[in-house]
């Protein structure tokens, strides 16, 4: 359990630097949508297009919570490093969004776990709710920002038109739209009942609040020392493999 537990963490620290450019100053003005209604919002929507990151199969699920003005977003996705593995999995990273400003919906804060510089801005650009949304996040650090820009579909698949539109409403806001990735939604593992047959890993505020992590952080030694050993003990079996090889190799060539 808290070697799944580290794995989660290692995981989350790892996708917390991508999926975000870096820029100095502070965060641009984004004119948030107009008349927009959350309610409309909520459910599971398709990533397609996302800024810089190398993960598949990401999806978007906006829930109520108990308190008013408050929303829940799940992302799930194959995470890129495990995405290596022939491990099959989920990841999902969950996260809460509140509305400042109930006169403005469509600009919001969101609230992930691990998230050290804090809260991040979350606005709604566009959407018409049964197809297509664009969505911009911004983050203050010390002397800088970092942004990241995504465009979601209700379908796996989102027609040109509405592609090509969303792209052109983020540059509008300083979005380089080279700097989105295109986010592969096919052999994506079923989800029937909402988990895969694998590891789910799940990182929410709950399960990965101030306590847990130090305990977590307390027992990492032992883990990171099993990878290490794992790690050689790998690459002692492909140097012997080789070296069969090559060994092999000479000996009939001197026949």
């Amino acid at each position: 359990m808290h070697r799944l537990t580290v794995l989660g963490l290692l995981l989350a620290f790892t996708g917390y630097a991508i999926g975000h450019t870096y820029h100095l100053g502070a965060c641009p003005i984004v004119e948030p949508m107009s008349g927009f209604e959350m309610n409309k919002m909520l459910g599971v929507w398709y990533v397609i297009q996302k800024t810089s990151t190398a993960s598949h199969c990401i999806t978007y699920n906006f829930t109520r919570t108990a308190e008013p003005g408050t929303f829940e977003i799940e992302q799930v996705s194959q995470h890129f490093i495990l995405g290596l593995t022939p491990l099959d999995h989920d990841y999902r990273y969950k996260g809460v969004l509140t509305v400042p400003d109930p006169a403005v919906p469509a600009r919001m804060k969101v609230r992930f776990p691990l998230s050290v510089a804090g809260s991040a801005s979350y606005t709604v650009l566009a959407t018409d709710y049964n197809q297509y949304a664009a969505i911009f996040t911004c983050q203050k650090l010390a002397f800088a920002h970092r942004r990241s820009a995504t465009i979601l579909s209700r379908t796996k698949e989102l027609d040109k038109i509405f592609v090509d539109k969303m792209r052109l409403k983020l540059a509008s806001f300083g979005v380089d739209p080279y700097d989105l990735s295109i986010i592969s939604q096919s052999e994506c593992p079923g989800r029937p009942n909402g988990a895969t047959e694998g590891v789910d890993i799940n990182i929410n505020p709950d399960t990965f609040s101030t306590h847990n992590i130090g305990q977590v952080v307390r027992k990492t030694g032992g883990v990171i020392a099993d990878g290490v050993e794992y790690v050689v003990e790998a690459g002692k079996k492909v140097y012997h493999k080789v070296t069969d090889s090559w060994k092999s190799k000479k000996c009939i060539s001197s026949l």
